[in-house]
Protein backbone atom coordinates (compact mmCIF):
# COMPACT_ATOMS: atom_id res chain seq x y z
CA UNK A 1 0.00 0.00 0.00
CA UNK A 2 1.62 3.59 -1.21
CA UNK A 3 1.23 6.58 0.99
CA UNK A 4 -0.90 7.53 -1.86
CA UNK A 5 -3.26 5.15 -1.12
CA UNK A 6 -4.01 5.89 2.18
CA UNK A 7 -7.74 8.21 2.62
CA UNK A 8 -8.82 9.79 5.36
CA UNK A 9 -10.41 6.48 6.89
CA UNK A 10 -8.12 5.23 9.64
CA UNK A 11 -4.92 2.59 8.73
CA UNK A 12 -6.42 -0.50 10.52
CA UNK A 13 -9.63 0.19 8.39
CA UNK A 14 -7.99 -0.29 4.91
CA UNK A 15 -6.03 -3.23 6.38
CA UNK A 16 -9.45 -4.56 7.73
CA UNK A 17 -10.86 -4.03 4.57
CA UNK A 18 -8.35 -6.24 2.40
CA UNK A 19 -8.49 -8.96 5.17
CA UNK A 20 -12.72 -8.76 5.23
CA UNK A 21 -12.21 -9.28 1.04
CA UNK A 22 -9.24 -12.16 1.44
CA UNK A 23 -12.21 -13.96 3.72
CA UNK A 24 -14.75 -13.54 1.36
CA UNK A 25 -13.33 -14.61 -1.77
CA UNK A 26 -12.10 -17.81 0.02
CA UNK A 27 -7.90 -16.86 0.31
CA UNK A 28 -8.29 -16.77 3.98
CA UNK A 29 -10.92 -20.39 4.49
CA UNK A 30 -13.60 -20.72 6.69
CA UNK A 31 -11.99 -22.51 9.80
CA UNK A 32 -7.85 -21.85 8.57
CA UNK A 33 -5.82 -19.68 10.74
CA UNK A 34 -4.85 -16.57 9.42
CA UNK A 35 -1.35 -15.90 8.74
CA UNK A 36 0.95 -14.82 12.36
CA UNK A 37 0.70 -11.09 12.84
CA UNK A 38 4.03 -10.54 12.13
CA UNK A 39 4.18 -11.85 8.04
CA UNK A 40 0.89 -9.69 7.96
CA UNK A 41 2.24 -6.83 8.77
CA UNK A 42 4.92 -7.44 6.15
CA UNK A 43 2.66 -8.49 3.89
CA UNK A 44 0.44 -5.26 3.92
CA UNK A 45 3.36 -2.85 4.59
CA UNK A 46 2.28 -1.65 7.71
CA UNK A 47 2.82 -1.98 11.76
CA UNK A 48 1.87 -4.68 13.81
CA UNK A 49 -0.37 -2.85 16.24
CA UNK A 50 -2.19 -1.74 12.71
CA UNK A 51 -2.58 -5.41 12.04
CA UNK A 52 -4.28 -5.98 15.50
CA UNK A 53 -6.03 -2.95 15.32
CA UNK A 54 -7.90 -4.72 12.06
CA UNK A 55 -7.93 -8.40 13.60
CA UNK A 56 -10.04 -7.00 15.98
CA UNK A 57 -12.29 -4.64 13.90
CA UNK A 58 -12.94 -8.45 12.69
CA UNK A 59 -13.54 -10.31 15.52
CA UNK A 60 -15.97 -7.73 16.45
CA UNK A 61 -17.44 -8.26 13.36
CA UNK A 62 -17.88 -11.88 13.82
CA UNK A 63 -15.64 -12.79 11.05
CA UNK A 64 -13.09 -14.05 13.53
CA UNK A 65 -12.05 -15.45 16.39
CA UNK A 66 -8.75 -14.84 18.26
CA UNK A 67 -8.00 -17.89 20.72
CA UNK A 68 -4.98 -17.58 22.89
CA UNK A 69 -2.65 -19.50 22.47
CA UNK A 70 -3.38 -20.81 19.26
CA UNK A 71 -4.15 -18.03 16.53
CA UNK A 72 -6.98 -16.63 14.53
CA UNK A 73 -9.42 -17.97 12.94
CA UNK A 74 -12.17 -17.82 10.11
CA UNK A 75 -15.55 -18.36 11.53
CA UNK A 76 -17.72 -16.62 9.13
CA UNK A 77 -17.50 -14.84 5.49
CA UNK A 78 -20.26 -12.24 6.09
CA UNK A 79 -20.76 -10.51 9.38
CA UNK A 80 -23.80 -11.89 11.08
CA UNK A 81 -26.68 -9.76 11.37
CA UNK A 82 -26.47 -9.53 14.83
CA UNK A 83 -22.62 -8.22 14.08
CA UNK A 84 -21.47 -4.80 15.94
CA UNK A 85 -20.26 -2.59 13.09
CA UNK A 86 -17.12 -0.95 14.31
CA UNK A 87 -17.31 2.85 14.16
CA UNK A 88 -14.63 3.96 16.08
CA UNK A 89 -12.81 7.08 15.24
CA UNK A 90 -9.43 5.37 16.47
CA UNK A 91 -7.79 2.41 17.12
CA UNK A 92 -6.31 1.70 20.54
CA UNK A 93 -3.07 1.99 19.91
CA UNK A 94 -3.39 5.23 18.43
CA UNK A 95 -5.10 6.50 21.24
CA UNK A 96 -2.46 5.28 23.85
CA UNK A 97 0.21 6.98 21.43
CA UNK A 98 -2.38 10.40 21.71
CA UNK A 99 -2.27 9.97 25.71
CA UNK A 100 1.40 9.89 25.99
CA UNK A 101 2.11 12.76 24.32
CA UNK A 102 -0.26 14.84 26.83
CA UNK A 103 -0.39 12.75 30.03
CA UNK A 104 3.37 12.86 30.79
CA UNK A 105 3.79 16.79 30.66
CA UNK A 106 0.35 17.17 32.49
CA UNK A 107 1.60 14.62 35.38
CA UNK A 108 5.16 17.05 35.20
CA UNK A 109 3.11 20.11 35.70
CA UNK A 110 0.82 18.24 38.94
CA UNK A 111 4.12 17.91 40.66
CA UNK A 112 5.21 21.42 39.65
CA UNK A 113 1.49 22.30 41.29
CA UNK A 114 1.19 24.10 44.92
CA UNK A 115 -1.42 21.86 45.11
CA UNK A 116 0.37 18.67 44.62
CA UNK A 117 -0.01 17.58 47.54
CA UNK A 118 -3.59 17.11 47.42
CA UNK A 119 -3.36 16.29 44.20
CA UNK A 120 -1.01 13.39 45.42
CA UNK A 121 -3.77 12.34 47.96
CA UNK A 122 -6.46 12.24 45.20
CA UNK A 123 -4.39 10.08 43.41
CA UNK A 124 -3.69 7.80 46.09
CA UNK A 125 -7.38 7.81 46.73
CA UNK A 126 -8.01 6.74 43.13
CA UNK A 127 -5.34 3.66 43.36
CA UNK A 128 -7.44 2.80 46.59
CA UNK A 129 -10.45 2.41 44.71
CA UNK A 130 -9.11 0.06 41.79
CA UNK A 131 -7.40 -1.81 44.82
CA UNK A 132 -10.73 -2.09 46.44
CA UNK A 133 -12.67 -2.84 42.71
CA UNK A 134 -10.04 -5.84 42.38
CA UNK A 135 -10.51 -7.38 45.46
CA UNK A 136 -14.26 -7.25 44.47
CA UNK A 137 -13.18 -9.06 40.99
CA UNK A 138 -14.42 -6.15 38.96
CA UNK A 139 -12.57 -4.20 36.62
CA UNK A 140 -10.68 -1.26 37.87
CA UNK A 141 -11.91 1.25 35.35
CA UNK A 142 -14.10 3.85 37.59
CA UNK A 143 -10.35 4.67 39.72
CA UNK A 144 -8.15 4.66 36.87
CA UNK A 145 -10.28 7.12 34.74
CA UNK A 146 -10.57 8.80 38.60
CA UNK A 147 -6.64 8.81 38.70
CA UNK A 148 -5.99 10.36 34.93
CA UNK A 149 -9.04 12.89 35.16
CA UNK A 150 -7.14 13.74 38.87
CA UNK A 151 -3.91 14.07 37.14
CA UNK A 152 -5.33 16.41 34.28
CA UNK A 153 -7.76 18.74 36.93
CA UNK A 154 -3.95 19.46 38.56
CA UNK A 155 -3.49 22.29 35.79
CA UNK A 156 -6.24 23.96 35.67
CA UNK A 157 -6.94 24.16 31.89
CA UNK A 158 -10.35 23.52 31.11
CA UNK A 159 -9.18 22.60 26.69
CA UNK A 160 -6.79 20.00 28.42
CA UNK A 161 -9.37 18.27 30.64
CA UNK A 162 -11.55 18.00 27.69
CA UNK A 163 -9.07 16.56 25.82
CA UNK A 164 -7.73 13.87 28.64
CA UNK A 165 -11.87 13.34 29.04
CA UNK A 166 -12.22 12.27 25.50
CA UNK A 167 -9.46 10.57 25.30
CA UNK A 168 -9.46 8.21 28.16
CA UNK A 169 -13.63 7.37 27.39
CA UNK A 170 -12.87 5.77 23.88
CA UNK A 171 -11.96 2.87 26.29
CA UNK A 172 -15.66 2.54 25.40
CA UNK A 173 -15.34 1.82 21.74
CA UNK A 174 -15.73 -1.63 20.61
CA UNK A 175 -11.99 -1.99 19.43
CA UNK A 176 -10.90 -0.82 22.83
CA UNK A 177 -13.30 -3.47 24.68
CA UNK A 178 -12.43 -5.95 23.24
CA UNK A 179 -8.96 -5.34 22.76
CA UNK A 180 -9.30 -5.21 26.99
CA UNK A 181 -10.94 -9.00 26.93
CA UNK A 182 -7.87 -10.48 25.57
CA UNK A 183 -5.55 -8.47 27.71
CA UNK A 184 -6.97 -7.03 30.41
CA UNK A 185 -7.45 -8.92 33.48
CA UNK A 186 -6.89 -8.68 37.36
CA UNK A 187 -3.24 -9.42 37.37
CA UNK A 188 -2.33 -6.90 34.52
CA UNK A 189 -4.16 -4.38 36.86
CA UNK A 190 -2.41 -4.94 39.35
CA UNK A 191 0.65 -4.41 37.85
CA UNK A 192 -1.27 -0.83 36.34
CA UNK A 193 -2.00 -0.07 39.82
CA UNK A 194 1.95 -0.45 40.87
CA UNK A 195 2.89 1.96 38.14
CA UNK A 196 0.17 4.55 39.13
CA UNK A 197 1.52 4.25 42.64
CA UNK A 198 4.73 5.46 41.26
CA UNK A 199 3.18 8.45 39.24
CA UNK A 200 1.30 9.26 43.02
CA UNK A 201 4.66 8.87 44.18
CA UNK A 202 6.57 11.51 41.92
CA UNK A 203 3.86 14.16 41.91
CA UNK A 204 4.07 13.69 45.43
CA UNK A 205 7.40 14.19 46.03
CA UNK A 206 7.30 17.68 43.49
CA UNK A 207 9.89 16.03 40.95
CA UNK A 208 8.17 16.75 37.79
CA UNK A 209 11.20 14.50 35.50
CA UNK A 210 10.19 11.39 37.52
CA UNK A 211 6.08 11.88 37.23
CA UNK A 212 6.84 12.60 33.79
CA UNK A 213 8.89 9.59 33.50
CA UNK A 214 6.94 7.38 35.24
CA UNK A 215 3.70 8.46 33.45
CA UNK A 216 5.39 7.72 29.80
CA UNK A 217 6.27 4.65 31.18
CA UNK A 218 2.95 3.35 32.59
CA UNK A 219 1.15 4.17 28.93
CA UNK A 220 4.34 2.72 27.37
CA UNK A 221 3.66 -0.43 29.53
CA UNK A 222 -0.27 -0.39 28.83
CA UNK A 223 0.61 -0.58 24.70
CA UNK A 224 3.02 -2.85 25.61
CA UNK A 225 0.56 -5.33 27.53
CA UNK A 226 -1.92 -4.84 24.48
CA UNK A 227 0.82 -5.60 21.78
CA UNK A 228 2.01 -8.93 23.62
CA UNK A 229 2.14 -11.91 21.17
CA UNK A 230 -1.40 -13.91 20.65
CA UNK A 231 0.13 -17.36 21.16
CA UNK A 232 1.16 -16.49 24.31
CA UNK A 233 -1.20 -17.51 27.32
CA UNK A 234 -2.27 -14.85 29.76
CA UNK A 235 -0.92 -16.79 32.77
CA UNK A 236 2.51 -17.87 31.28
CA UNK A 237 2.76 -13.71 30.29
CA UNK A 238 2.01 -12.27 33.35
CA UNK A 239 4.78 -15.10 35.01
CA UNK A 240 7.41 -13.78 32.62
CA UNK A 241 6.30 -10.16 33.42
CA UNK A 242 6.47 -11.29 37.27
CA UNK A 243 10.17 -12.36 36.60
CA UNK A 244 11.33 -9.30 34.47
CA UNK A 245 9.80 -7.31 37.59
Amino acid sequence: MSPQSIELRRLYRQIADQLRSRIRTGEYALGSRLPPERDLALQLGVSRPTVREAVIALEVEGLVEVRMGSGIYVVAREPGDAARGVEAAFGPFEIIRARQVVEGELAAIAARSRRRSAVARGLREAVAQMEADLARDVMPIRGDRMFHLCVAQACDNGALMRVVTELYDERRNPLFERLGRHFEDSASWRIAADEHRAVAAAVDAGDAAAARAAMLAHLELTQERFAAAWAVEPELRHRAERRAA
